[in-house]
């Protein structure tokens, strides 16, 4: 049992402390840079902290076991929503920017609704996964020409008050190798983190005889989430709504564009049925969800999140074996 708890053990302890490097550094890489940490959420935190999900799922799909692949893809969306940001918002409600709400979210919503139709009436064949990529890259490229310094600034004069988070700060003085050493450094630290979590993880669901398709949706899911999970409940706590909010769309939407146009490039082949009969919907569902939430008085409040991590109960409960 030492080769499945030691994993287990080390990778929670370089998911705790390598979370906290990230936020600090993402966002004074941010203040460097004179970008809001919106930006540096959906892109820097957002896609660094999806990268477990990258490696495991594009070596489940080589392997043979699209359950694990697109499982992974899924539920780690469902839990992104449902779980992390049901306790992050729990623990501090999270004041959520127009322009997320506006650009952001929309893109979410939009690419899981796109994910959730091609699941069911078509593989994942090389076309739609160099297709999911193009439109990664003009998200970015859209997401950093309308972060303008003046963007940023009228954004967050017109949250002073609403969140302290936001509030304009000072001129950042110093250089960018410091705070860009810091976050990678964490970014480094939850990604080998998250590897372990998930090796571990499997091996004991394994030992179970738990079927492929459920320790895809749940328990490497859930492992592969851990860094967002960890980056957002700090980033909560430091009061730094931008970066936990962003984190969650960014990964949500790198997951589908990014891993799951990867994963279609590399190894082509069909969504499993029940997944795309029922986790890709719900995944719709809870994106949904997760719009009106934050469309409400633009921040998630504590019985929203209450909500939300509720559903992620009923969720894991209902697809266990």
């Amino acid at each position: 049992m030492t080769d499945i708890w030691l994993p287990l053990l080390a990778g929670l302890a370089l998911l705790i402390l390598g979370g906290d490097l990230l936020v600090r550094g993402s966002v004074r890489v941010a203040e460097r840079l004179g970008v809001s940490p919106l930006v540096i959420g959906l892109t820097l935190v957002g896609f660094g902290t999806s990268m477990p999900e990258l490696v495991t799922s594009v070596q489940a799909a080589l392997a043979g076991s699209p359950g694990i692949a697109y499982g992974n893809i899924v539920g780690s969306n469902i839990a992104n929503i449902l779980l992390i940001v049901g306790a992050s918002a729990i623990l501090f409600p999270i004041a959520i920017a127009s322009q997320a709400l506006r650009r952001d979210a929309v893109v979410m919503l939009a690419v899981a609704v796109a994910f959730a139709g091609l699941a069911l009436l078509v593989p994942m064949s090389r076309l739609v996964g160099v297709a999911f990529l193009a439109v990664l890259c003009g998200y970015i490229y859209l997401a950093f020409r309308q972060e303008s310094a003046g963007a940023v600034a009228t954004k967050a004069a017109a949250l002073e008050g609403v969140d302290p988070a936001v509030t304009p700060a000072a001129a950042p003085r110093g250089g960018l190798a410091v705070p860009l050493g810091l976050a990678v450094g964490g970014l480094l630290m939850v990604v080998f983190g998250g590897s372990l979590l998930v090796s571990g993880a499997v091996a004991l669901a394994e030992s179970f005889g738990i079927p492929e398709t459920v320790i895809g949706l749940t328990i490497v899911a859930i492992g592969t989430s851990m860094p967002e999970l960890v980056t957002s409940i700090v980033a909560a706590v430091k009061r730094q709504s931008d970066v936990a909010f962003g984190n969650i769309v960014g990964s949500n939407i790198y997951n589908i564009l990014g891993i799951g146009g990867a994963t279609a490039l590399i190894a082509p082949g069909p969504v499993p049925e029940g997944i795309a009969a029922f986790d890709a919907l719900l995944m719709v569902g809870v994106s949904v969800a997760l719009v009106a939430f934050a469309a409400t008085g633009l921040r998630i409040v504590r019985w929203e999140g209450a909500v939300l991590l509720a559903g992620y109960g009923a969720y894991v409960w209902a697809i266990w074996p």
